[in-house]
């Protein structure tokens, strides 16, 4: 009786093993892992973490954006009739942003705990702008003063907005309320320098990114402005006349400013698309 035995494969004709398909989670997870390249060990120009700037901007927007949505959602689940009361005891079936806000907990808590994730970053994509526009060419001696002006504007924005975030106005309504009123004069002064730069230094014809960069930040300007102006008319129209509903449309446009705000600074995305934030180390005829 003889022993079978399989005939060996040649070289080129080796069975190929099929590759089971991917699942939605490994894919998620590849995905989060390229966004973040931490080259470990070390490269030969001593990199030792690399974020891209795209990744910086949607995360720096994704968290006041997520603290926003929570706090809005919760507070008309949870605590609707708190959030929405009024001084003059009207039907109002959206709580302003003040009383989402800080108004009750969790929602303090997590409104906070956005604010200041996001602001670190903030500061630093507000250096950034400052760099670049003093890496830009303009002949018009006006120039420098504005981007110090616009560099300014934004930082006042981030600090303001930082006030008037941990101290709410149940707390102390005079200082939240001054520092929102300064929020939003310095959004929409930083706003208007910022196309007004540039439209001097014609970034807007250069490139499609940047000339749909200015496009939206010009709209996205015209939009807030005309927005928070009929706030504020329906504002006072709910304080003098004390009417069903005006406050709630108040509240929906007082929504509506934020997210112009917060797609305004997504514009970044445009701007340094092909940018990286890098950390590494100094070469040997650097370091003191």
């Amino acid at each position: 009786m003889t022993k079978w035995t399989p005939r060996p494969r040649p070289p080129g004709r080796q069975r190929r093993r099929r590759r089971r398909p991917r699942r939605w989670w490994q894919r998620l997870v590849n995905r989060f892992r390229n966004m973040f390249q931490v080259p470990m060990p070390l490269d030969r120009d001593g990199t030792l973490f690399r974020l891209r700037f795209t990744t910086l901007a949607v995360g720096t927007v994704c968290c006041p954006l997520v603290g926003f949505l929570f706090c809005v959602i919760w507070s008309l689940f949870f605590h609707f009739d708190e959030a929405t009361a009024t001084h003059c005891g009207v039907s109002n079936y959206l709580p302003s942003i003040s009383a989402a806000i800080g108004g009750a907990t969790p929602e303090r808590y997590m409104w906070r705990f956005c604010i200041g994730a996001h602001s670190a970053p903030r500061f630093l994509v507000a250096v950034v702008y400052w760099n670049h526009y003093r890496s830009c060419h303009c002949p018009r001696p006006s120039y420098p003063r504005l981007c110090k002006a616009a560099f300014a504007l934004n930082l006042l924005e981030n600090v303001s907005l930082l006030l008037l975030t941990y101290v709410s106005s149940s707390e102390n309504y005079l200082i939240h309320e001054n520092a929102f009123i300064i929020f939003i004069a310095a959004a929409l002064g930083h706003m208007f320098l910022t196309c007004v730069l540039w439209r001097m230094t014609k970034k807007h014809t250069v490139s499609p990114e940047e000339r749909k960069s200015y496009k939206w930040k010009l709209w996205l300007f015209l939009f807030n402005l005309i927005i928070f102006s009929v706030a504020v008319a329906f504002y006072f129209r709910h304080n003098w006349y004390c009417e069903p509903g005006v406050y709630t449309v108040f509240a929906f446009l007082e929504y509506l400013v934020v997210l112009s705000n917060m797609a305004f600074h997504m514009t970044a995305w445009w701007d340094f698309g092909n940018k990286e934030l890098v950390v590494s180390s100094q070469p040997e005829e650097k370091r003191f």
